[in-house]
C-alpha cells in the first residue's frame, strides 16, 4: 500500500509540474503573438515609408531634370490619376 501511495505522490507531482509548464509556455505564445503583431506593425510602418520616399526620390528626380522620359510619363499619368480621382469626389459632393 505505500508503494501505491508513493506512485501516486510521484505521478501526482509530475501532473503538477506539467500543469505548471503548460501555463508559463501558455503566456510565452501569448508573447510571442502580442511580439509578432507588433514586428507585423512596423515592418508595414516600414514598406510604407520606403514607398513614400522612393516617391519623393522620383519626384526629387523629375524636379531637378535627372529623370528620364518614362519617369516623367509614370508620375504625369499617376497624376492624372489622382486629378480623376478628386474630380470622382467633387462630383459626389456635389451630388449629395
Amino acid at each position: 500500500m505505500d508503494q501505491l501511495n508513493e506512485h501516486i505522490n510521484r505521478v501526482n507531482e509530475k501532473l503538477q509540474l506539467l500543469i505548471r509548464q503548460h501555463q508559463l509556455l501558455l503566456k510565452e505564445n501569448e508573447r510571442l503573438k502580442q511580439d509578432l503583431e507588433q514586428i507585423k506593425g512596423s515592418e508595414q510602418n516600414i514598406k510604407e515609408r520606403a514607398v513614400w520616399l522612393e516617391q519623393q526620390l522620383e519626384i526629387a528626380r523629375i524636379s531637378s531634370g535627372e529623370a528620364d522620359q518614362e519617369a516623367k510619363s509614370a508620375l504625369e499619368k499617376r497624376i492624372n490619376t489622382y486629378i480623376k480621382e478628386i474630380d470622382q469626389c467633387i462630383s459626389l459632393l456635389t451630388n449629395q
